[in-house]
């Protein structure tokens, strides 16, 4: 039960945060007894009941807490109502009336707010709508106000069959059909500032203590410690909002729950109806603030005192998201990056402590009504930000597929690339392994591998190396037709993975110590075969685009082959460089003798074996390529002219 006990332990922490939201794609952390639906139709009154207005909200502010029920807050079907906002078939006496097409449930509705209005616990705003439904006008009023649209024959239109020319609705804007409506309550009375029913922060409590009062049986609370009301269901819609897995769940008394090892569900644990609720509307508000989603796959990192933590998933750029601006761009961004990123890892250290208490956990599902935990660890601060800052150094390579947002000279949006110094991140890593197209199952489950290697300090498994060295190697086989960005269709893919696949075999190989930058010193035969085919492509590009030719260079086209077998496709690239050393003439001299130096730093023996090439080809081949950027500062000038 550690989790609960950590989630319980960050909401008591948060308190300040509760209904608070930075935008509408953020779950706001919740109050107990509540859940988030998006609503469709605003509806306000005043305080005696009467109607005033209504109106159709737009997307970007359908999100509403509203008061909810264990049974509600985790309904997909049924009569399970929510007690104040709720759908059409739940508030409308003349739903029904007017042609509704789905199951009216206002009589459940009406009773559980009769209830609520009669405690003691009672609110002005809920009595309001008490009397506004009770008159059965709602359906008539919003038809009235164009709000619902009806037919010829005074029933609600199940479908808007569009025709030219003319305006849809805005209801079926949002909505296929108008029985899905969902409705929530602006209730204007003298002297109350807040007239919004789900920003009403003494509403919110109001209802949890009716409902709390409603409770009956206690018992000891696995995660508290105390005796208290026993939780009858737990609450759902953790990853999202359409999510119904649930983390804990005992409903299931005819199967095979409990597998003959008890008699009823309270005998394996209990937990408490505050302490679940907590600590799922903490977990659901860490995934939507700070996590990462795909698919049915969500994993968080969080501090339990509430404080922002780096996100593992993240890579330098988006760690540092928002510190680069477009104009600050230039040759030397990617080490600037480097810096950076270090600085804020050591200023995470000096917010977070040494000793304050980090969870990362990942979720998954492989049902649509139940999830697991398929991944937990808890770190002391100083271990979390250690684990992290190693991944980022000992993974870390130049990337150039970043963009960012900027201006071009004439003011126009454009597109700049970030060079980056750092770790690929784990679903980068997934789609240089497996191809931008991998289903999500397959993408989770590299992900969730990536993770214990992020931050359990485990060693990249091989066959993930091994599949992006030979991806990376099969140049002119990568085809993803939905990346036309930086070098092209395929070459901004291709390039991608490149750089990914030199991050993973350093990562993989972090003895060897290999430099980002080019190692002149390093005589290793794969190494050396590297420099020597980006030298080659090198000099063929520069001729081509010298007479204004535009198709690959045959070192492009023989990179997989030459991988096989370097030797001898070696023996091909070089005959094939002589028209274009012609062409060229003087020009290249220097270019040619650094292809000469190359070779004479090979072993002869290993010059003339045949043996495929490891991924440290990749190294040297993509070393030198940056070497030869006219970017680069440090590059020798001479009569060469850079391509």
């Amino acid at each position: 039960m550690s989790w609960i006990q950590k989630l319980y332990e960050t909401y008591n922490n948060c308190q300040s945060m509760i209904g608070a939201g930075s935008d509408e794609n953020e779950v706001p952390l919740l109050p107990i007894c509540h859940t988030t639906q998006k609503a469709q139709i605003e509806i306000t009154i005043d305080g005696n009941g009467s109607f005033r207005g209504a109106r159709v909200i737009s997307k970007n502010e359908a999100r509403t807490i509203i008061p909810c029920t264990e049974a509600s807050g985790g309904r997909t079907s049924g009569e399970a109502a929510h007690p104040l906002c709720d759908k059409l078939q739940y508030v409308a006496v003349d739903y029904s009336k007017h042609g509704g097409s789905k199951k009216p449930y206002f009589a459940s509705y009406i009773s559980q707010l009769e209830r609520w209005c009669d405690s003691e616990n009672s609110h002005p705003k809920a009595i309001a709508v008490l009397n506004y439904v009770k008159k059965g006008r709602v359906i008539e009023d919003l038809v009235a106000h164009q709000i619902l649209i009806v037919g010829g024959n005074g029933k609600l239109l199940s479908t808007w069959e569009k025709k030219k020319g003319e305006t849809v609705p805005k209801i079926f804007e949002l909505l296929a059909s108008q029985d899905d409506a969902f409705v929530r309550w602006e209730v204007e009375i003298p002297g109350e500032l807040e007239t919004k029913v789900w920003k009403d922060k003494i509403l919110w409590e109001k209802w949890f203590r009716y409902y709390s009062s409603t409770k009956e049986g206690k018992s000891l609370c696995y995660v508290t410690g105390e005796t208290e009301f026993t939780a009858d269901q737990h609450p759902a819609k953790v990853r999202n909002d359409g999510d119904k897995a649930k983390l804990i769940s005992s409903n299931d008394s005819s199967g095979f729950t409990f597998r003959g090892r008890f008699l009823t569900a309270e005998q394996a644990a209990t937990v408490g109806f505050e302490a679940t609720q907590k600590a799922h509307f903490a977990l659901r508000w860490l995934i939507s603030r700070q996590g990462y989603r795909k698919g049915d796959l969500a994993i968080v990192a969080w501090a339990v005192t509430g404080v922002q933590i780096p996100k593992p998933t993240d890579d330098a750029v988006s760690m540092l998201a928002g510190d680069v601006s477009a104009g600050e761009l230039s040759a030397d961004t990617a080490q600037d990056l480097a810096i950076r990123l270090k600085k804020k890892i050591a200023g995470y250290r000096q917010e977070i402590g040494p000793t304050t208490d980090i969870v990362v956990m990942g979720l998954d599902s492989a049902t649509p009504g139940r999830m697991a935990i398929a991944y937990y660890r808890e770190f002391t601060g100083f271990d979390f930000l250690q684990r992290l800052d190693d991944w980022q150094e000992s993974c870390a390579w130049l990337h150039r597929y970043h963009s960012i947002e900027g201006l071009d000279k004439n003011g126009k949006p454009k597109k700049k690339y970030i060079p980056f110094i750092g770790a690929p991140a784990p679903n980068d890593i997934a789609e240089a392994v497996y191809g931008s197209r991998l289903d999500d199952k397959l993408r989770g489950a590299t992900i969730s591998r990536l993770l214990s290697c992020i931050v359990d300090s485990q060693p990249i498994p091989r066959d993930l190396v091994e599949m992006v060295v030979r991806r990376a190697s099969n140049r002119v086989g990568i085809r993803n037709p939905d990346d036309k960005r930086y070098y092209g269709d395929d070459e901004y893919t291709w390039n991608k993975t490149l750089t990914i696949a030199c991050a993973l075999f350093r990562k993989h190989n972090r003895k060897e110590n290999y430099s980002m930058a080019l190692d002149h010193n390093r005589t290793t035969r794969d190494y050396l075969y590297g420099r020597l085919l980006a030298l080659a492509e090198s000099l063929e590009e520069w001729a081509l685009n010298k007479a204004g030719e535009d198709r690959p260079t045959n070192a492009a086209r023989l990179m997989q082959r030459f991988a096989e077998r370097p030797f001898s496709t070696w023996r091909t690239i070089e005959l094939a460089l002589t028209p274009y050393k012609a062409r060229l003439g003087g020009k290249s001299k220097k270019r040619q003798r650094m292809i000469d130096d190359v070779i004479a730093s090979f072993n002869p023996e290993d010059f003339i074996s045949d043996k495929r090439l490891s991924g440290e080809f990749l190294l040297g081949y993509h070393s030198q390529r940056e070497y030869l950027r006219p970017s680069d500062t440090n590059k020798e000038t001479d009569e060469d002219e850079t391509n």
